[in-house]
């Protein structure tokens, strides 16, 4: 009979407070560490996801101990001196390990307040080519002119060309900034501001609206709508 499949790694662990920061965010949590490591994300979701992410290892060390506990008491080793002493330097590891998640815990949720505070309901959202445009700039982009044509455009690190008015209207936005310290024909450097990285992240929040109900079957009486979790 062959083997089952191993199942793959899991990136991160399951904390409790993951469906809380996504509600807040509009953002999944992979989405969240993966626009950390790009460096997409402004000053309070980047400590946001550094704290969470301190929360992950706490939750694994809780995780383990707690299994640990399961085995020793399971009922497969002797019941013993030696198994007392496991069992009880399990537990006060488990504790210990559980004082620690909850810091994290507490330390996410202090991190998350700002946020909640300025998530305005009504903020303008970026159009899909902007949003485009800025999530290519995040990973290196240069302004340069050609010498020959003397056309002026964005060449981003993925390849991706930005033309330049709206270089200039994301630029006017305050959501981008050129560095004018080096010459455009051999390249100004054009990075996101701390609006733009703001902007970025808003840019996918999920909105507080009801899905669409599906219509009742012919024949039943409508009811009230389900509450939502």
């Amino acid at each position: 009979m062959p083997p089952e499949p191993a199942l793959p790694a899991a990136r991160r662990t399951i904390s409790p407070l993951d469906h809380h920061i996504e509600a807040v965010t509009g953002h999944d949590i992979d989405t969240l560490w993966d626009f950390r490591d790009r460096g997409v994300l402004d000053e309070p979701h980047a400590h946001l996801v550094d704290r969470h992410r301190e929360l992950a290892t706490a939750q694994t060390g809780v995780t383990f101990y707690l299994r640990l506990l399961n085995r020793l008491s399971s009922g497969g080793f002797d019941v013993d001196d030696a198994l007392v002493t496991r069992i009880d330097r399990t537990v006060d590891q488990l504790q210990e390990a559980t004082g620690t998640r909850d810091a994290a815990a507490r330390a996410v949720l202090a991190a998350l307040e700002p946020i909640e505070g300025a998530a305005a309901p009504d903020a303008k959202q970026l159009s899909t080519d902007d949003h485009a445009a800025l999530l290519a700039i995040v990973g290196g982009a240069k302004l340069y002119e050609h010498l020959l044509t003397g056309r002026v455009s964005v060449t981003t690190a993925s390849g991706t060309r930005i033309p330049h008015a709206k270089l200039l209207r994301l630029e006017d936005t305050g959501l981008v900034v050129r560095d004018t310290g080096h010459p455009v024909h051999a390249g100004q450097p054009v990075t996101l501001t701390d609006a733009g990285r703001a902007a970025l992240v808003a840019a996918r929040r999920i909105p507080a609206t009801r899905a669409p109900k599906a219509p009742a079957p012919p024949g039943t009486s409508p009811t009230a709508p389900a509450q939502r979790r």
